[in-house]
């Protein structure tokens, strides 16, 4: 799967959920507004999808769901703190290195379109990156 939004008519990804991972936006969930977020399959997946009013009762009537989004939503959070401290804080091939770690699992299913998107580099540029290996 894969978390993104548009930007000046292009898309730029910002997150890409594995196998068995929580994936939604926390600000539309919270306010019940549509986000800037959208998720999207990047190959098939099986899915299931929950109404917030479901949600919420299932966190109200179970708590071990409640600790599940939880824990869920924090390691999300500690992913997008390590992101943007890789984003500031290093060159093109040290965030390429990042993301092959950060998603070692799945890193050789996403395009690479997707992934230079994410990194904020251009294709060429990842190419010529993945090319010094």
């Amino acid at each position: 799967m894969r978390v993104y939004f548009i930007k000046d008519g292009k898309e730029v990804s910002e997150y890409f959920p594995a196998e068995g991972e929580w994936s939604n936006s926390p600000r539309s969930f919270r306010t019940r507004q549509l986000d800037i977020y959208y998720i999207d399959a990047i190959e098939d997946i099986e899915a299931y999808c929950l109404n917030v009013s479901d949600l919420l009762f299932l966190f109200e009537n179970f708590p071990e769901m409640e600790r599940y989004a939880r824990l869920s939503m924090g390691t999300v959070f500690g992913h997008f703190m390590e992101r943007i401290t890789s984003m500031r804080f290093t060159t093109a091939k040290e965030k390429y290195y990042h993301f092959i770690t950060t998603y070692h699992d799945i890193h050789h299913r996403i395009p690479l379109g997707m992934i230079a998107s994410y990194l904020g580099i251009t294709q060429e540029t990842l190419s010529r990156i993945r090319a010094e290996k």
